[in-house]
């Protein structure tokens, strides 16, 4: 029977070289400059959380949730202005994993849509500019 999820394709170790991937190609893209500085300096522990995430969201364990009770996505990303740029950005990102773990079209096809649901989830704003910063006026958004 062939593998029918994206964790049966890569299993754990796959999503964990997915998401080394992923964040190499953050720190490496200058494309991505923007959504790296939003990261600490060391990613120990938001690789760590996304490989977890990953895990389960893949069809694996649900090693996330495990840690930590849920699998919301909104309520951590809340403190960052997130627009368009920047969850395009994050799917640059991990395009580019993708391409460097070798990924077959197939898992890449499978991917594609779920992928921009979870980064357009966690988007906040409709825009990316910056908001306004006049001190005279009291009522933005």
């Amino acid at each position: 029977m062939p593998p029918s999820t994206p964790y049966q394709i890569l299993g754990q170790e796959g999503v964990n070289r997915l998401v080394d991937a992923f964040y190499d190609a953050m720190d490496e893209l200058t494309e991505a400059a923007h959504i790296r500085a939003m990261h600490k300096e060391n990613l120990d522990e938001v690789r760590q959380k996304l490989k977890d995430y990953l895990i389960g969201w893949m069809g694996g364990p649900p090693i996330y949730q495990m840690k930590t009770g849920t699998v919301c996505l909104t309520d951590p990303h809340a403190p960052y202005a997130i627009g368009p740029k920047e969850r395009d950005q994050w799917l640059l990102c991990m395009d580019t994993a993708l391409e460097r773990i070798g990924a077959s079209d197939e898992l890449k096809e499978m991917l594609k849509i779920p992928m921009f649901r979870v980064a357009d989830t966690v988007r906040n704003r409709d825009s990316s500019e910056p908001k306004p910063r006049d001190p005279n006026i009291i009522a933005v958004g």
